[in-house]
């Protein structure tokens, strides 16, 4: 780290620094006497410009900045799993030791801790070829987290030298290799990786399975794929980051990575708070066992806020690389695009649309194109998805984040303001929500769930878009003069959306249902219905139908029946069959004492 120019100007996070021609683009610096962890975002002439992650009160002309001579990069190593990190890789529990609850500035803080000692396999012998993407250290980083500790991309060689299994630090020698040129290369628990360059794999892969949440409107209307990429659209208290926090405690990915970006102090509190203390429900292990949680509030330096993503992202990448299927939840995109627009104000770049940067398409494709299911270096299968909550204001879908995110994902979630005021939760309208990746799925569905999965959901959705149909006629006229198989269709709907589109987050049995419960459930609900058709043939009135209970009966199954107990359904078939054979059985009496 070397003196490398001074600063010539500062405007908020951004610096101008002049007297030296030697920075290099999206290098880490170093600025002022404190220190201040920052990165070169500009190059023009005999001015460098670069943005600075921590807060630049204080910083005067002519303190000197001091180059690295490498990109802004992470620590990737055992210690990742079960951390809170800031949004450039920082421990917050350290720097809560150094400066108490708020975070000072220029401190020296490392990534990962180099005291603790790790049991270390090592799965390799001398005389061994490897290449990128090999394993060669094993550590249980938690008992949920096999991590391998992989030679890095663009390295190989033979094993010359292996230490024995035991106890060792993460910057201690563990395999010595030599490569093609002769040169001994040095193998430590840990490696660097820039922040900014997506990691390499071989191929990428069909996105063919659904990432299994156990929430019913997703899991079987708009489910999405594992590798796939979703996002989250909805105004203030429509329930973006609750229902991250039940795909976070829910889905069936290996590891979770949460983000806080720019989000409020509260909520970011609460999730570090009761992350903790949750319990993994697959493992019986808490939740932070497989959890990493990046916290960067909206009071935090703008510009950190603008890393934060990147720093998940990478850090999903190599635990993909492991063979794991990771999942990201970033809240929110809208902030981190905030941040992009201040500094790009402040370089006094042309704005476009709603003042934000011109290039913010190509920066949200960065992002959500590092999702997928790949096969790694190493030949094995992970992937990444990627779950975005975006945050227009007002409520309002056409703003530039939100249009920009759809180009680049095909699952949209769009959170409804009416449904969420209401308490219909999760808040998402099936109307303005799709999926793109059922097809692909389609195989999948058909053999792990039923043959007949696809037809049923399609019949599910057919309804629900019929009556919208007829809201907008209720709206105008009322309900009490339509047909009464119109109303027939309001009634069943109303079971759908009650019993099975909202599901309780807080009811044990209700907070999580597996995808052969919520086919079952659809199931009966059009079963009944098509029995409803029949009496309706009969001549029979809704209005009677409605006074026997069983809808109300079904809109309850979602509590009464357990998940995993399937064999409970067939008797509630029986049951709607018995419920109108009786009312057949007694209309009929009632029209031949009627005609005397």
């Amino acid at each position: 780290m070397i003196e490398q120019g001074r600063i010539a100007g500062i405007n908020g996070p951004v610096i101008t620094i002049r007297g030296s021609k030697k920075y290099q683009m999206l290098e880490m610096i170093f600025v002022g006497h404190l220190k201040l962890i920052g990165e070169v975002i500009n190059i023009e002439g005999q001015d460098v410009i670069a943005q600075v992650y921590e807060s630049t009160t204080g910083l005067r002309v002519g303190e000197p900045v001091y180059a690295t001579g490498e990109p802004m990069s992470l620590e990737l190593g055992p210690g990742i799993v079960g951390g809170v990190f800031d949004g450039i890789q920082r421990p917050l529990t350290t720097i809560n030791e150094k400066s108490g609850a708020f975070i000072g500035r220029g401190l020296d803080v490392v990534a990962l801790d180099r005291n603790t000692k790790w049991h270390v396999e090592l799965p390799v012998k001398v005389g061994d070829a490897l290449k990128s993407g090999d394993t060669y250290a094993l550590v249980q980083e938690t008992e949920l987290v096999m991590h391998k500790v992989m030679l890095g991309p663009h390295q190989s060689g033979k094993v010359i030298e292996v230490v024995e299994p035991g106890q060792y630090t993460i910057d201690q020698t563990v395999v010595k290799i030599m490569d093609q040129y002769e040169d001994i290369i040095e193998l430590k628990l840990y490696q660097k990786w820039p922040v900014r360059q997506p990691r390499p794999f071989n191929a990428r892969k069909p996105l063919s399975k659904p990432l299994i949440t156990g929430q019913r409107i997703i899991d079987s209307l708009f489910p999405i794929a594992k590798g796939g990429a979703a996002a989250i659209p909805g105004g203030f208290g429509t329930g973006k980051t609750m229902t991250q926090h039940q795909l976070a405690k829910w889905s069936d990915a290996d590891i979770i990575v949460y983000i806080g970006c720019g989000e409020r102090g509260n909520e970011i509190t609460e999730v570090l708070e009761d992350f903790p203390k949750l319990i993994d429900p697959k493992s019986g292990k808490p939740l932070m066992e497989r959890t990493i949680l990046i916290a960067n509030t909206s009071n935090m330096p703008v510009a950190a806020r603008e890393a934060s993503i990147y720093t998940g992202i990478t850090i999903a990448e190599y635990y993909r690389d492991m063979g794991y299927h990771v999942a990201i939840m970033a809240d929110s995109t809208s902030r981190w695009a905030e941040a992009l627009r201040e500094i790009s104000g402040r370089l006094e770049e042309m704005p476009a649309e709603e003042g934000f940067p011109s290039y913010l398409p190509s920066r949200l494709s960065q992002f959500y194109e590092r999702a997928g299911y790949v096969e790694t270096l190493n030949g094995q299968e992970g992937s990444v998805s990627i779950i975005g909550a975006v945050s227009p204001q007002g409520g309002d879908f056409s703003e530039p984040v939100t249009q920009n995110t759809k180009r680049f994902i095909r699952c949209f979630w769009a959170l409804d303001r009416q449904l969420a005021y209401s308490r219909h939760y999760p808040a998402i309208h099936w109307l303005n929500s799709y999926s793109e990746y059922m097809t692909g799925m389609a195989p999948w569905y058909q053999e792990n769930v039923s043959e007949d999965f696809l037809t049923i959901r399609q019949e599910v959705m057919a309804l629900l878009q019929e009556e919208s149909k007829l809201m907008d006629i209720v709206k105008l006229i009322g309900a009490d003069i339509l047909p009464e198989e119109q109303k027939l269709i309001l009634e069943i709907c109303s079971v759908l959306r009650l019993g099975f589109l909202q599901q309780n987050a807080f009811h044990d049995v209700d907070t999580y249902v597996p995808l052969g419960k919520q086919k079952e459930m659809m199931r009966v609900t059009l079963y009944a219905y098509e029995k409803s058709k029949e009496l309706l043939e009969f001549g029979i009135p809704v209005s009677q139908m409605r006074k026997t209970g069983i809808y109300e009966e079904l809109i309850k199954i979602k509590y009464t029946v357990g998940n995993e107990n399937l064999d409970a359904f067939e008797p509630i078939f029986a049951r709607v069959d018995k419920i109108f054979s009786t009312l057949r059985e007694s209309y009929k009496s009632f029209e031949r004492v009627k005609n005397g």
